[in-house]
């Protein structure tokens, strides 16, 4: 199976190209620029594995949460691209990414919403998937739901942000904190070969961003 997987949800924007079971990927520090450069990386990677996008099983593409702006560009190059090529799409959660980038089979991951809230969700891993415990929502960190066990590991930009304050809001439910992770098309690219092969797989026009927050700004009185 080969599949073409981006994402431009954060600061980074990064690519990467599953070919039966190898990656290649490419990552870079975007900030604004992710429109720029995202057609260039995938065509670089394209290149250098020497096919087409014809000749690949389907796109996957990161849709959230995250930046607003980011997630509309993904999936409008995942849409223009597949309407292009005749090839299927899935979108895949960043939170659930976060998860698979981690190693351990128990992930809470969080990503920095801005206006003082945080995305978050919980995923154990069983076999090959994962299994979401806490389903994505949006919350202020003191609000995140408690879960039970000792065997879980954070990450996430909304740990990097707020570390001391999640760190003791969880107690002893998380023996790690992972710094520093962003969602990662590489990754992306694992968990869509999966849903490919479960035929979880959309039509490009039904292709949508998880936006999870339907406001990108709140009003000074209801914050």
């Amino acid at each position: 199976m080969k599949i073409l997987a981006f994402d431009t949800s954060s600061n980074y924007c990064s690519a990467a190209l599953w070919i039966d079971g190898e990656t290649l990927s490419r990552n870079i520090l975007a900030e604004q620029r992710h429109t720029e450069l995202l057609l260039p990386m995938l065509q670089e990677l394209l290149a250098e594995s020497e096919l087409t996008l014809v000749q690949l099983d389907g796109i996957a593409f990161g849709a959230g949460p995250g930046s607003f702006t980011g997630l509309r560009i993904a999936c409008g190059v995942a849409q223009g691209l597949a309407f292009g090529s005749g090839l299927p799409v899935i979108g895949i959660s960043t939170l659930e990414a976060l998860a698979q980038q981690v190693g351990t089979n128990s992930v809470i991951t969080a990503i920095d919403a801005r206006m003082g809230e945080i995305y978050h969700a919980a995923y154990v891993k069983s076999a090959d998937d994962w299994e979401t415990v806490i389903v994505p929502a949006l919350c202020l960190p003191r609000y995140t739901p408690l879960i039970l066990g000792e065997n879980w590991v954070g990450c996430g930009s909304a740990f990097d942000k707020y570390y001391d304050e999640l760190k003791s809001h969880y107690g002893s439910s998380i023996y790690r904190i992972e710094t520093g992770l962003v969602p990662h098309a590489r990754e992306m690219a694992q968990l869509a070969e999966q849903d490919f092969k479960q035929g979880l797989e959309v039509d490009p026009m039904d292709a949508a961003p998880i936006y999870i927050r339907n406001k990108v700004a709140l009003k000074e009185s209801e914050r």
